[in-house]
């Protein structure tokens, strides 16, 4: 809990918008410090991100890096891929994100293009919330990261199940 409890304010905040691009949730968790444990700044981290407005995710939403797909990715996967994101992002204005917990890599695109699927079913309302939550499981997990990174996570398997794998999925061309 060191880096996080001792950090300049600018390196504390640089630190946490590197999990979630959202100047408000990095101020809430900012501002709880000090924290006795990990399970504490993670409980934080969460209820910040609950308490976020459709603009702060917006924004967070807007920041998404591009990650990438596994190397072996075949083309007709690519094709299924772009096709699903771009009829996403035409129905709900905004980058798909999902956060791929514990999936192996073998699993990663057809858990995307199930997502994608089933989620392009949902209102407007229903996907706003699936999209929050999926934000905040992505925040959770790039914290826990950037705390191990750090060497400071040393029962950051505890309070987690797996070190998550997330990803915005970006239309990919080959």
């Amino acid at each position: 809990m060191e880096p996080v409890n001792t950090a300049s304010a600018q390196d504390l905040e640089r630190l946490l918008l590197s999990c979630l691009r959202s100047p408000r949730w990095s101020r809430r968790v900012a501002a709880h410090r000090p924290y006795p444990d990990l399970a504490s700044l993670l409980a934080a981290a969460d209820e910040a991100a609950y308490d976020l407005r459709w603009t702060d995710l917006g924004e967070a939403l807007a920041a998404e890096s591009l990650p990438a797909l596994p190397p072996d990715t075949y083309a007709a996967a690519h094709t299924a891929l772009n096709a699903a994101h771009a009829a996403y992002e035409a129905r709900f204005g905004h980058a798909f994100v999902i956060c791929l917990d514990g999936l192996s890599p073998s699993e990663v695109l057809d858990r995307i293009l199930e997502a994608i699927r089933s989620r392009l079913t949902n209102d407007q309302e229903q996907e706003r919330a699936v999209t929050a939550e999926e934000l905040r499981r992505l925040a959770s997990g790039r914290l826990l990261d950037a705390l191990r990174n750090a060497g400071t996570a040393r029962s950051a398997t505890d309070a987690r199940p797996a070190a998550p794998r997330r990803s915005h999925v970006p239309p990919v061309s080959h």
